[in-house]
């Protein structure tokens, strides 16, 4: 794979992480509707069916010689540290939503492309441009203006650590990702997530029984939609610079209000609007720049 690939701009790697936002977005308000229609389908227990359900869909897709090698899940320090850390910092902002309010947990966990990409110019080598680095936190202010709206930012509790510490760990798994792409097959790299998911959030599992039966075929399907995104991001990173990926994700929260607004009628002020425009045309400069 030559380096071309790697540092200029590549429009299948840029497609391929637009179709994995449309994904997350889709099993995120997939998850949201599945709750509204039972409460107890909680964050925990969405994270049982993601880590179970990734689990079956790479082996039955990449087992068996296709490209997953289920020892590297344990023998591989990197591969393991991406699973475990990707699990808690997955863990870290479903527990935030649920403590701090969608909106300001979305805002702090989505400081992760900001680290990812201070990460992976110190480990990676990363070249990354003053311009691009200063797009990016016109970016992430931007979507401070959409998603704000309590007007509580500045008082920190030790929820919004946590969420801090999650956004750390989920830009340090992407750069690991990047780190891992000439040496993983993709479904290696994503199943380490969903087994070690599955192994952390097992224990409470003990109620998923008593849930009705269209929660669990809402929360299975929501599980294969954020899989198949899982690893249509993993394929991307390996064309595409972290400072570049990173930015495109920092859309999933425009995506996904753009389906609330199909699906649960939400509405947005004209200030809303404008940093989401604001975020839409940071992340075009961040993407097309050098």
């Amino acid at each position: 794979m030559n380096l071309k690939n790697d540092d200029s701009f590549d429009r299948r790697s840029v497609m391929l992480m637009l179709f994995s936002v449309v994904l997350f977005a889709a099993n995120t308000l997939l998850v949201r509707a599945v709750a509204l229609h039972a409460p107890a389908a909680n964050g925990w227990v969405a994270i049982v069916f993601r880590g179970a359900v990734g689990t079956l869909v790479v082996f039955a897709l990449f087992g068996w010689g296709r490209g997953l090698v289920p020892s590297r899940l344990f023998s591989s320090g990197l591969i393991m540290t991406r699973g475990i850390v990707g699990a808690l910092a997955t863990i870290a902002f479903y527990v935030t939503i649920v403590k701090l309010g969608a909106a300001r947990a979305v805002i702090l966990n989505l400081t992760y492309p900001i680290f990812a990409t201070l990460i992976a110019a110190v480990w990676l080598k990363e070249k990354i441009s003053r311009a691009a680095m200063v797009w990016m936190f016109v970016g992430f202010l931007g979507l401070v203006v959409f998603l704000s709206d309590d007007g509580q930012l500045l008082r920190p509790s030790l929820y919004d650590f946590i969420a801090l510490a999650g956004a750390i760990g989920a830009g340090w798994v992407v750069v690991i990702i990047r780190r891992l792409r000439h040496e993983e097959h993709p479904a290696t790299i994503y199943a380490s997530q969903a087994v070690f998911s599955l192994i952390i959030a097992a224990p409470t599992a003990g109620h998923i029984h008593e849930l009705p039966h269209l929660a669990w075929w809402g929360l299975i399907a929501g599980a294969v939609i954020v899989t198949a995104a899982q690893l249509i991001m993993t394929r991307a990173y390996q064309f595409m610079s972290v400072s570049r990926g990173s930015s495109l994700q920092m859309l999933l929260p425009l995506v996904t209000a753009v389906g609330g607004f199909l699906c649960f009628g939400e509405s947005f002020h004209a200030v809303e609007i404008a940093g989401a425009l604001l975020t839409i045309f940071a992340t075009w400069r961040v993407v097309m720049g050098r």
